[in-house]
């Protein structure tokens, strides 16, 4: 979510302020937001602090004489580990979820061993067998807890050595007090042991951090993406005329580039000699390239595709317009699941009533005069029986399944708040090309060409890697047509393709647009053939859009392209239409409808669509999109077919009901496993089993999803 700092602790900003960014893997819930951010704003020289929970980053904004060690430490006594974040201030932490999979996988392996032990003891094994199995589960167990606790077990002791606790704490407590009376009970032959009861407690609760993990992780992919876009460096021009490649961070304003043909731009800059076609989809979401000569300006990240150029750079590093797009990404890309702040809210309130609850019950057992040994016993089934993980898997457990179920179908869903925003939803904003229509320009004319024309067209066509000479070498080729034998072919920058047929000159020109459709010309000779193109409307378009009416979503296209092209595909799905929207125009018309409380699923598939589809509620991208408009959409959907749109707006809405259902079940689980507890009815064992049992419960609710993407 975009954090916002404790507007009473916020101070009065001179201008001359510095901004630190710090790495903290340990920030999990709402409640790390709150106490890092206002405990930082209330430091004397910290002007604001914000936390960016995708990327568990720390922003500080802070006096420039304050020093990054220093507000690590500050950050380290709020009880989290920190590490300054230098060279790039779009880095992510990674390796985390990695570490969870991994303990989790060894709780798998000892939870089974211990389960299949267990079952023995439970079926009647006394005395001396017995006990070997207690001794066998042990030396399994006390490996399996050391190493898969350490997530818990770290967490808890940072907040304690700084005087605060968390959620984590009282599960340690509850580890810890279960696996030293399993031990207590082993060397003294006792009946029972808890070990599987710890095991499976760990492996619970890992398996909800990892969900958690993998969708968190999925959602911060969009800005690498983007920034790859950039090249890594530069060859540059120096002033005695020599060369040197430079690093696209050490790079500055009026340094020369010399950019050759196929290399991706490292910074923004002015053409001063040469002329090129540049891929600009970057910016314009057009895959139609664009003819630049000197004077004109080019951006990092698009590249050259044809000839060699020299550029004054006017902007690099962080100022480049791909950098702003990615900030813009990264600013807009913080939404929260409104359910998972609520499981947040109630696991600040999780620590100090488990820990009330398990000392009363201590203390009145013990008053009660049940001895220390079963007074224990009940306390720790207090802290074990109260484990929210049921809470904690009430919505991962829902999206992973329908992510799942919509995968099958053809849609990918990449961040787990992407389905509660999408239920959400409550107005659509559709891109043209590239969305509503299949993006492949496709001729409508050529059957009325004579075969050697036909000839020439895909002799040149074959020669251009233009999405339109794919549309019409496809064509072409699939009506059985041979290419001509043609000299001398050449792409000519700007202008097409040129070559020689039988002594005459022959030539494919560039499309250009004409009212509400492209048109290419073929050349042979003096003969000039206009060859028409359309972009055909995607298939299930219409029928999507009626059944997001019908769900109560209107729509509206906002497309760079112009009113002809833009009115005739509107016309035909029944949509009204905002043309020659520039990506500022698009994020204009998103702030302006949020801000009267609308809810905006945004459909682009673009470069220049990814700060629309980073800012609104929620977005998806085609398949065919670039890869840093899927990167920055919460979903994608892989077929040429427009249905999987409504589709998944339709499996969110079923999302969101499973969730509320898992919270209900959640819940009730608690009200009716506590007082049991408290009053001694449930050993550690038990409370394990019913801790268990409440999250499969959720988890068994959660499948019903399987069938939702129908």
């Amino acid at each position: 979510m975009n954090a916002v700092t404790n507007p009473d602790a916020l101070k009065a900003d001179d201008g001359n302020n510095v901004v630190s960014r710090f790495a903290v893997p340990a920030i999990r819930c709402a409640g790390c937001i709150s106490k890092i951010e206002r405990g930082l704003a209330g430091e004397q020289d910290i002007f604001s602090a914000r936390v960016n929970f995708s990327t568990k980053q720390v922003a500080v904004s802070h006096e420039p004489g304050l020093r990054e060690d220093a507000i690590k430490n500050k950050i380290e006594k709020l009880g989290f580990d920190a590490q300054i974040l230098a060279d790039n201030p779009l880095a992510e932490e990674k390796g985390g979820t990695d570490r969870l999979i991994r303990a989790l996988a060894v709780a798998g392996f000892g939870m089974m061993n211990i389960m299949l032990l267990s079952v023995s003891v439970w079926s009647g094994a006394m005395g001396p067998t017995r006990d070997l199995f207690h001794w066998i589960s042990a030396l399994i167990a006390i490996p399996v807890i050391l190493y898969s606790g350490r997530p818990f077990f770290s967490s808890a002791f940072m907040a304690l050595r700084y005087g605060r606790t968390n959620m984590d704490v009282p599960i340690t407590i509850g580890i810890i007090l279960a696996t030293g009376l399993s031990v207590f009970e082993t060397m003294t032959g006792g009946a029972h042991a808890y070990f599987e009861s710890v095991v499976m407690l760990i492996f619970f609760l890992l398996a909800g951090r990892v969900l958690d993990g993998m969708m968190r992780d999925r959602a911060r992919e969009g800005i690498s993406a983007l920034l790859k876009q950039t090249a890594p460096g530069a060859m540059v021009l120096n002033d005695d005329g020599t060369t040197s490649w430079i690093a696209s961070k050490a790079l500055r304003p009026d340094m020369r580039m010399m950019v050759a043909a196929g290399d991706n731009l490292a910074a923004d800059g002015v053409i001063e000699q040469g002329a090129s076609n540049f891929d600009f989809a970057l910016m314009t979401g057009e895959s139609e390239p664009q003819h630049k000569a000197a004077g004109d300006l080019v951006l990092a990240g698009t590249m050259n595709l044809t000839a060699p150029v020299t550029v004054r750079i006017t902007a690099a590093g962080a100022d480049t317009s791909l950098s702003d797009i990615a900030r813009l990404m990264d600013e807009a890309g913080q939404q929260r699941s409104f359910y998972v702040r609520v499981a947040d809210k109630a696991a600040r309130y999780y620590a100090p009533a488990v820990h009330s609850l398990a000392l009363l019950a201590f203390v009145f057992w013990m008053l009660a005069g049940v001895g220390w040994h079963q007074s224990l016993l009940i306390a720790v089934a207090v802290l074990i029986i109260t484990c929210p993980c049921a809470l904690g898997l009430a919505v991962p457990a829902a999206q992973v399944v329908a992510s799942g179920a919509l995968l099958r179908k053809g849609v990918m869903i990449k961040d787990g708040s992407a389905l509660e925003r999408l239920a959400e939803a409550d107005r659509v904003l559709f891109d043209k090309t590239g969305t509503l229509t299949l993006g492949r320009p496709v001729p409508l004319n050529l059957h009325h060409f004579a075969p050697p024309q036909k000839q020439i067209a895909l002799a040149l066509a074959q020669a251009s890697n233009h999405p339109v000479s794919k549309g019409i070498r496809n064509a072409l080729l699939a009506d059985d047509v041979t290419p001509a034998i043609l000299d001398a072919i050449e792409e000519v920058p700007g202008e097409g393709m040129s070559a020689s047929w039988d002594g005459l000159h022959v030539g494919l020109g560039k499309p250009v647009k004409r009212q509400d459709h492209l048109s290419c010309q073929l050349t042979i000779g003096a003969q000039h053939h206009a060859i028409e193109l359309q972009d055909d409307i995607r298939p299930g378009a219409v029928e999507a859009i009626d059944r997001l009416h019908q769900m109560g979503l209107p729509a509206t296209i906002i497309s760079g392209d112009n009113a002809p092209s833009v009115a005739k595909i509107a016309r035909a799905v029944g949509l009204t239409a905002q043309t020659g929207a520039s990506p500022q125009d698009k994020l204009q018309l998103i702030s302006k409808l949020t801000a009267s409380g609308h809810k905006i699923l945004m459909v682009g598939d673009g470069l220049n669509d990814g700060p629309a589809l980073a800012a609104a509620h929620v977005s998806i991208a085609p398949g065919s999109a670039s890869d840093v408009g899927q990167q920055a959409a919460d979903a994608v959907f892989t077929s040429d077919s427009f249905l999987p749109v409504a589709l998944a707006v339709q499996t969110a809405r079923r999302t969101m009901h499973i969730v509320r259902q898992n919270f209900a079940l959640a819940i009730g689980y608690n009200i009716l496993a506590v007082p049991l507890a408290l009053t001694g009815m449930v050993t550690p064992l038990i409370a394990a089993i019913a801790m268990s049992l409440s999250s499969l419960i959720v988890v068994g609710n959660a499948l019903r999803l399987n069938g939702a993407a129908k």
